[in-house]
């Protein structure tokens, strides 16, 4: 049976191209199907747009020799430190201190804007995998040995598996039959950077806030990144005042720890809710990143718990091809779906939990929280187990990708 190539990955936005720098590493032939055009997210100037990488994330971009242009871009996140808050608080009491010192392992993560990552991965693409890009998926038909894929524009290719890493509304799960589970959560997350005058110290700060939390990131320089989640009704009205009163609202929450701030960027908002596909796999389909599982970004592990599924999908296939299996198989595409499925999924419920949690503002509850974070502060294995989970450490079995070693 001849193939056009051996994957074809629908969706070239982080995951997509990562998962197809492994696999191409390892010898397959890859197509990344990206509908944007190829320039896009490229840009030299700042916008702000920035991801938090766990220490296994910024491992897994070493292993695909990524990470050395990448690390002078970025900034090492040292500190967390979360509080409970109401709107004009700003830094409240900390009432949970994690420092990535007592991991021993470096730091718990770090910042990286969207613009170095993406132009990273564009470059690696270019002579290894074959990047369609300003071109869709439309449509797919499994069989037994291989799976046709149309593509916008009338093309087909011919390959042993389709991976959708096509977010959310993912046609490749759709179409699939594959079904999703999850609900809105009334909030929207306003996104934007800060000039401030004082270093951050490399210290990230989450605010638990009765509307929604308000996390404070920080990036090179004195600069930091706001993702604020609020009531959809208040989100929308603060979305749409002009820059100075935006700040005029937000300062009273950013707090003055960091002195006078203003903003850095563009400012952007997106829609807040839990999805969660019913399955990972189909006959020749694998889904990876928010295809698979699209959560709260209170803790910051969106793309991190993308890239577990990148990891473990391509370890999975090389493992079976050097086995001589077919990687577009059930049995193969059911062993990743039983590795990544239930870590993922526990994840997305817990980041669920914590915000419904911390979403009320009932005083007892109020202080019940308040002893909670507290004990886990005072209790050092209760920290260390924590800051490993956020370091992305605790995934068990670990894939090789994520702990720096190649496939």
């Amino acid at each position: 049976m001849s193939f056009d190539t051996d994957i074809v990955i629908a969706g070239g936005g982080l995951n997509g191209p990562t998962l197809a720098l492994a696999l191409a590493g390892a010898g397959l032939s890859v197509t990344v199907v990206d509908p944007r055009p190829a320039g896009d997210r490229t840009g030299e100037d700042f916008d702000g747009r920035a991801y938090a990488l766990a220490l296994a994330s910024q491992r897994l971009l070493s292993a695909l020799g990524l990470w050395g242009d990448l690390a002078g871009v970025s900034q090492p996140v040292r500190q967390v430190k979360a509080s409970q808050g109401q709107p004009g608080e700003g830094a409240a009491r900390f009432l949970l201190h994690f420092d990535s010192a007592e991991i021993e392992e470096g730091p718990v993560g770090h910042m990286l804007e969207d613009r170095f990552l993406y132009r990273a991965l564009l470059a690696a693409m270019a002579g290894r995998v074959t990047h369609l890009a300003g071109l869709s998926v439309e449509g797919q038909e499994p069989d037994a040995s291989g799976i046709a894929v149309r593509l916008s524009g009338g093309r087909s290719l011919r390959a042993r598996l389709l991976v959708g890493a096509d977010g959310r509304g993912s046609g490749v799960a759709r179409r699939a039959g594959i079904a999703r589970r999850g609900r809105d959560y009334g909030q929207t997350a306003l996104v934007a950077a800060i000039d401030h005058e004082r270093p951050h110290q490399g210290i990230a700060h989450q605010y638990f806030m009765p509307t929604g939390p308000l996390a404070i990131l920080p990036l090179p320089g004195n600069r930091s990144s706001v993702v604020w989640s609020e009531t959809r009704t208040n989100a929308d009205a603060i979305a749409a005042l002009p820059d100075a009163a935006f700040l005029d609202v937000l300062r009273p929450r950013f707090g003055d720890f960091l002195g006078p701030i203003g903003l850095a960027g563009q400012r952007f908002s997106y829609p807040l809710s839990l999805s969660l596909a019913d399955a990972y796999v189909a006959p020749r389909i694998a889904l990876v990143g928010d295809a698979a599982h699209g959560v709260h970004p209170i803790a910051g592990q969106g793309l991190n718990l993308g890239l577990r599924d990148v990891a473990a999908l391509a370890e999975t296939l090389v493992e079976a091809l050097r086995r001589g299996e077919d990687p577009g198989s059930d049995p193969v595409l059911e062993r990743y779906q039983g590795w990544r499925r239930f870590d993922a999924t526990r994840l997305a419920l817990g980041m669920d939990a914590v915000n419904t949690l911390f979403a009320s503002d009932n005083p007892l509850l109020r202080a019940a929280r308040g002893i909670g974070m507290g004990m886990v502060t005072a209790i050092p294995a209760l920290r260390r187990g924590f800051m490993r989970q956020a370091a992305g450490l605790s995934v068990d079995p670990m894939p090789r990708l994520l702990t720096g070693q190649p496939l």
